[in-house]
């Protein structure tokens, strides 16, 4: 899952900078840039579809005991809302191309099939709903990397920690400001 997950960061950072490449130009690293941009929401599409029937069946790593119930409730929304993201916006991509009768080319030899029919207006719609997504996107992205570092540079509970090396810290100790005798615990 932890690979799963890196990858997925790999690709979508790199969407977001292509992106904005896209939109802000109208010269000839348009084309090159969309050119990257449709193989990559698909196989953001394809880890999407393998990340969550995984993490379904795995379940998530716990988050600490003391974290207060709104904040995990809020954890759990926002993760929610990334993997219907993850999953909304390359079809939405494609659908969009196929509304505007362009080919979703994922690479020289493999070009997807419609999704939808040829319709100016549909792809209009979709067109900004893939902008407007885009960016409520990349405000979720900053809010999921701040709760990160939060609980990495802060608190210091284990749940980054749990992204990386798969070992959560457990303090050994009761005091909640006090985790130099941490000890080490892998996650189920």
């Amino acid at each position: 899952m932890r690979l799963i997950h890196w990858l997925m960061v790999a690709l979508v950072f790199t969407m977001l900078f292509v992106g904005v490449g896209m939109v802000s130009t109208a010269g000839p690293a348009y084309v090159s840039l969309l050119a990257l941009h449709r193989p990559i929401g698909i196989a953001i599409l394809a880890l999407v579809l393998v990340r969550l029937p995984l993490r379904l069946a795995t379940g998530a790593p716990p988050l600490p005991d003391d974290l207060p119930t709104m904040q995990k409730r809020i954890a759990w929304g926002s993760h929610v809302l990334l993997y219907l993201t993850l999953f909304a916006m390359p079809l939405i991509g494609w659908g969009m191309l196929s509304a505007g009768g362009y080919p979703v080319q994922v690479t020289k030899g493999f070009t997807l099939p419609p999704i939808l029919p040829h319709d100016l207006r549909l792809y209009a719609v979709l067109r900004e709903a893939h902008t407007v997504i885009a960016l409520l996107f990349f405000a979720l992205i900053l809010a999921h990397l701040a709760a990160a570092l939060m609980h990495g540079l802060i608190r210091r509970d284990g749940v980054f920690r749990s992204m990386t090396t798969g070992h959560r810290r457990v303090p050994a100790t009761t005091s909640e400001h006090d985790h130099s005798e941490d000890t080490v615990r892998p996650l189920a």
